[in-house]
């Protein structure tokens, strides 16, 4: 898969004072796309309740590019930057582009947790390939850490 993007909706409920895009809603938007391409490509929200396992964030950041408002053109992707090769970690970045323009960066680090023992835990390997099938970065680079 070369690219897996979704186009945007802002709402008023999703803007600040300055009548612009909060903080806090790029967050949102990126969870967002990541749940949809979980769900899109079979890791849906049953099969994490059935087998026990779900994502989670250790570290998320934003660099903000361009001011988001109202009626924009606004597109958000999902790139694997980073991956220990059986995906147990990881690194996903989003872009969100107005215009076709670097608005904002997403980056952040996951890995998996058993929701039974409440413990790190590996991608159960029946899902690697669809995790594998994730559009990777110019800058991918396999993590061994």
């Amino acid at each position: 898969m070369n690219v897996y993007q979704k186009k945007l909706e802002l709402r008023w409920a999703d803007l600040d004072p300055n009548f612009h895009l909060r903080h806090s809603v790029y967050y949102d938007y990126g969870a967002y796309i990541r749940i949809n391409y979980f769900h899109d490509y079979g890791i849906t929200q049953q099969v994490l309740t059935d087998h026990h396992f779900g994502p989670i964030i250790f570290r998320e950041e934003c660099i903000f590019r361009r001011e988001l408002k109202m009626g924009d053109n606004i597109t958000i992707n999902l790139e694997l930057l980073k991956a220990r090769e059986d995906y147990s970690r990881w690194t996903i970045v989003h872009q969100l582009k107005k215009d076709d323009q670097l608005a904002a960066l997403i980056t952040l680090d996951g890995a998996w947790i058993d929701t039974q023992i409440r413990k790190l835990t590996g991608l159960p390997p029946a899902f690697q390939p669809i995790f594998g099938q994730i559009p990777r970065s110019e800058n991918f680079e396999w993590n061994v850490k």
